[in-house]
């Protein structure tokens, strides 16, 4: 793969040296937040194959279409049910449940915003939730950063629990032969441990902070949550097919079928229902204003980092960080599993997590023999996960939830600055790695 991607180089250039100069770069201009980060993707993406690190195939294989399709399937679901009043209903529901507290709905929607992470993936529950926050937040009149700072966060925390929640833990529970039980044994346990210092953290930094107008208050306790609905008969169609996609997304291993093809599916089927007998004519203008609320700028700056990604993993930047790992350890467990858990975070934070799962996962099974056959991997099978997973709460880049999340606010007017993001959320992954490190040290390797 090196020798192929290298061949067509500039001036024989390195092509290690080339990709890995040209990913430091993209991060860097993203990260001087001068110029859109989708721009700057794209451009770098344009440079890995105009200098001859990859070929336009091998960029193209190295999209992941299974997160674009999930990304937009699930942006359409949300942009057709949103015109029922569905997440209307559920902020003034969500409202009224904390008394119109600020600090108490901080708290309920980051614990909602893991639970449902953890059964559906974080993704998904981002893109539900964080409508849902930009209305309770207009209502109450309080900053949304805070609110939405806290969701990705959890969402993040709340999809490394079990095999569903995150794209890492799928490939690592297929390659391993773990169950959805094995994850939720194994790895609930100190998610709920990161969960709540992260709540305490949360409460510590805005929570005591907060606070409401008592008249915006009254307004929102004297709401009937059902005069949100001002579309009964498309509320029910909703409904119908978004339990059908999170039914889908449970039994996906079992079905044969990918999440983005769930998710697109889904939105085929909502939107074939929602424009049943309307004329051609209002069919099309519905779509026009449905397919407008896609965070197109969110999506097309995956397609260009994905294929920044690309080139590195082409030309053997990330297994030669693998190796790395394994010469640093010298082959003891304890000291391997705490590597891998702090490399996967660390890396996780700044590139995407897939490709360096894939990347240590034929790695990992080759120290089978070393650490006694199958069994002797778990512990670096679960540092693998939580760090991969923990890890992409450390940037605004660092996950898919995080770009979901900031592409929604961006567009209703909410700035979600590289630099602000990392200052807050860096300490905090740090802070979670940290428990993880304590939890696997003390479960597995005493």
């Amino acid at each position: 793969m090196i020798g192929e991607s290298a061949s067509g180089v500039w001036l024989g250039w390195d092509p290690l040296w080339v990709s890995t100069a040209l990913l430091i770069a993209t991060y860097g201009v993203i990260m001087t937040e001068r110029v859109n980060r989708a721009i700057v993707a794209l451009v770098g993406a344009g440079l890995m194959i105009l200098t001859g690190v990859l070929t336009q195939k091998q960029a193209l294989a190295g999209e992941d279409f299974n997160t674009l399709a999930l990304l937009i399937g699930m942006m359409l679901l949300v942009a057709v049910s949103r015109k029922s009043g569905m997440f209307q209903y559920l902020a003034i529901w969500s409202a009224k449940a904390a008394k119109g507290r600020p600090w108490a709905i901080l708290a309920l929607l980051t614990l909602v915003t893991a639970v449902v992470s953890a059964l559906l993936d974080n993704v998904t529950t981002v893109l539900l939730i964080a409508p849902v926050t930009l209305v309770i937040t207009e209502q109450l009149r309080v900053p949304p950063y805070p609110f939405l700072f806290t969701e990705i966060l959890a969402s993040n925390i709340g999809g490394t629990a079990t095999l569903i929640g995150d794209p890492p833990n799928i490939i690592i529970g297929s390659a391993a032969g773990l169950s959805f039980n094995d994850f939720v044994v194994n790895l609930t346990p100190v998610i709920v441990i990161v969960l709540a210092a992260q709540l305490l953290v949360n409460h510590l930094i805005w929570g005591r902070a907060l606070r409401v107008d008592e008249t915006a208050r009254t307004r929102i306790m004297a709401f009937n949550p059902r005069q949100a609905i001002t579309d009964w008969p498309l509320l029910r169609k909703s409904l119908l097919v978004i339990g059908l996609v999170i039914l889908a997304f449970i039994l996906a291993r079992a079905i044969g079928l990918e999440a983005g093809s769930i998710a697109l599916s889904g939105a085929a089927l909502l939107l074939l229902l929602d424009n049943l007998g309307r004329p051609a004519e209002e069919q099309t203008h519905r779509l026009n204003g449905v397919f407008s609320e896609v965070e197109w700028i969110t999506i097309f700056f995956f397609v260009g980092l994905f294929a920044v990604v690309a080139g590195v993993e082409h030309a053997g930047l990330l297994d030669w960080f693998a190796g790395q790992i394994l010469s640093a350890t010298g082959g003891g467990a304890a000291a391997t599993a705490l590597v891998i858990l702090w490399a996967s975070a660390l890396l996780s934070a700044i590139i995407d997590n897939i490709p360096f799962v894939a990347t240590m996962i034929p790695v990992i099974k080759s120290m089978a023999p070393t650490f006694g056959g199958p069994e002797g991997l778990l512990p670096l099978w679960w540092s693998l996960s939580l760090g991969a997973c923990l890890g992409g709460n450390g940037t605004l880049i660092g996950a898919s939830a995080n770009l979901t999340v900031a592409g929604i606010a961006e567009r209703a007017g909410i700035p979600f600055r590289f630099m602000t993001f990392l200052k807050l959320a860096f300490p905090m992954m740090l802070m979670s790695i940290v428990i993880s490190m304590v939890y696997v040290y003390v479960r597995y390797l005493t």
